[in-house]
């Protein structure tokens, strides 16, 4: 099994990120499982959503604590908030941020970043990352097919925002995987 804690603040999609990367993966031939963590959940505080990813099925449904993937929505969180804790040795840490670089990070753990602020802007105009970070996961991890994520978000949108959000979920992938 594999595990995924995406990190955002309220308002910033992390529970839609996690329910649709969680349909993609399941579209992509794994089972998955999707939830959040709550707590206080007002705008702009901060929020965790879980995703897991198996060949078989996922029975397991306590927090993850020791992820393979983490997604950092706001690089402003990791001056709060332990975003790095238990990250597996080998794991991947995809962090939202616009100069590239990230203190803090785990030996061992590899770093993507990109600036998902401004594909959002530039694609959405809105910044709202978790579309954009959807399609640089699928790039980092390949856990997802970005045909299953385009399904996915087909699926929750409809007509222009359907089309912006695949635009912005593809772009993303691409970025990610030229740099790769």
């Amino acid at each position: 099994m594999r595990e995924l804690r995406i990190h955002g603040r309220g308002g910033q999609g992390s529970v839609t990120a996690a329910e649709l990367i969680a349909t993609a993966a399941f579209k992509s031939g794994v089972y998955s499982q999707a939830f959040p963590a709550f707590g206080v959940e007002r705008r702009g505080a901060p929020v965790q959503a879980f995703v897991r990813f198996s060949d078989e099925k996922v029975r397991l449904r306590s927090q993850i604590y020791e992820p393979d993937y983490i997604i950092v929505q706001d690089s402003s969180l990791i001056a709060d908030v332990d975003v790095f804790s238990g990250v597996k040795e080998g794991g991947i840490a995809l962090v939202n941020t616009e100069n590239g670089t990230v203190e803090g990070v785990p030996d061992g753990v590899k770093l993507i970043t990109i600036d998902a602020t401004s594909l959002a802007l530039e694609i959405l105009g809105l910044p709202i990352t978790n579309t954009t970070l959807m399609g640089a996961f699928a790039a980092a991890t390949g856990e997802i097919e970005l045909k299953s994520l385009e399904e996915a978000l087909s699926e929750r949108f409809s007509g222009p925002l359907a089309e912006k959000n695949i635009a912005a979920a593809r772009r993303a992938y691409e970025l990610v995987k030229e740099g790769q």
